[in-house]
């Protein structure tokens, strides 16, 4: 049998092409040019600017919705930050960090750790051992004489404070020569820091807010231009993936997907052009995958909450915020969350679709009461909270 891949590639050189490089469609391509962004990347430069005359920047802490460019600013700034530091002949290193891949103190310490050039082990050591290393090597200079001044990236945080805690806030706060930027969906999120670590982060605060019809129609523009052959893209297509997405709170993420799921049904329908049809035709598609990238990337006890309404829909129960706290209480056991940060999560899984909230009133000296309704698929909730 003759490959696969090289019948298929064949194919897709030969026919029509919608495509000339999706890449630029991906939500992690970094372009020259981050429109509508500008404002914040300013502001982080303008923090991050003392570390090219070798003392510690600020902390920062970027909020705001997925899809409004906390990413995209924060790895532009720090490509253009080095780029200035080798220009001056100082030492910057901006080391970047997911939190969904490093989910404990020791392992984002081990990687960074070996980003800086030391080879530690990922297990093993005690944490004083792995926080001594990280230490040492900062305080060291490099065979030019330089210092180091450590930026590190913390993306997602929330994640990190939600399974691990908030050591490693306190230890990168108290080491010398280390700035952090952390990035977070959610303006509470110090509400999972006590106040001691609060005090050393000293932070400073940038807001992203959603970007609007126009600004998403800009992006898309800009992409489109890389993405696609001339006059593939019907005229409608860009402001109807630029309404669409802005219906979900400005998330540039969407549009993107959109625009790229568009072009290969377009492709697939051996189309010539990529029409508004094709537009809709990848929104329900995406609708599908979103529900399930969303609920995996939210915090263990927003999951847990999760689970507590998929077991009370099951049983076919009136889900009130009383019976949902004794079942989450159930799953999650002694590291149960209390009862008022319940309503914060309830709150957030609204704003993301995922349920809705009525409240009813009993009648006269009943008082008033909140009911819970899961607004996906169970089917589809209960898949991805057992693969996670």
């Amino acid at each position: 049998m003759s490959n696969i891949f090289d019948k298929i590639e064949s194919e897709t050189t030969t026919s029509k092409n919608i495509f000339k490089n999706k890449i630029p469609l991906d939500h992690r391509y970094l372009p020259n040019k981050l429109v509508h962004r500008e404002e914040q990347i300013t502001d982080i430069a303008k923090i991050w600017v003392d570390a090219l005359n070798e003392v510690t920047p600020s902390n920062v802490t970027l909020y705001g919705k997925t899809g409004t460019g906390k990413t995209a600013a924060s790895k532009f700034a720090s490509e253009q930050l080095k780029d200035a530091a080798s220009n001056k002949k100082v030492r910057v290193e901006v080391e970047y960090i997911r939190c969904t891949d490093y989910t404990t103190e020791y392992q984002v310490i081990a990687q960074l750790c070996q980003q800086l050039g030391r080879d530690v082990p990922n297990r093993g050591w005690t944490k004083g051992e792995i926080v001594n290393t990280f230490r040492d090597i900062l305080s060291k200079r490099d065979v030019f004489g330089r210092k180091i001044t450590l930026i590190v990236i913390l993306d997602e945080i929330d994640i990190l404070l939600d399974k691990d805690g908030d050591g490693i806030l306190y230890t990168l706060t108290r080491t010398d020569n280390v700035s952090v930027l952390s990035i977070s969906n959610y303006l509470d999120f110090k509400n999972l820091i006590k106040s001691r670590v609060t005090s050393s982060l000293n932070d400073k605060e940038i807001v992203f807010p959603p970007y609007g019809a126009d600004q998403l129609s800009d992006i898309l523009s800009e992409r489109a231009k890389l993405a696609f052959y001339d006059d593939v893209l019907d005229d409608d297509v860009i402001p109807l993936c630029s309404a669409m997405a802005a219906k979900e709170e400005g998330d540039a993420r969407y549009a993107l997907d959109l625009l790229k799921n568009a072009g290969e049904l377009a492709y697939d329908d051996d189309s010539e052009k990529v029409t508004g049809e094709h537009v809709r035709k990848a929104k329900d598609r995406i609708e599908f995958n979103k529900v399930t990238e969303i609920i995996q990337t939210l915090p263990l006890q927003q999951q847990r909450l999760l689970e507590a309404i998929l077991n009370l829909t099951k049983n076919n129960e009136e889900i009130t915020s009383g019976k949902l706290y004794e079942e989450y209480q159930s799953i999650s056991k002694k590291d149960a969350v209390t009862y008022r940060r319940i309503f914060d999560f309830i709150n957030e899984l609204e704003l993301l679709g995922i349920i809705s909230t009525n409240t009813i009133s009993r009648g006269r000296g009943k008082g008033r009461t909140n009911i819970i309704k899961l607004q996906c698929d169970e089917e589809l909730l209960e898949t991805t909270l057992f693969s996670i």
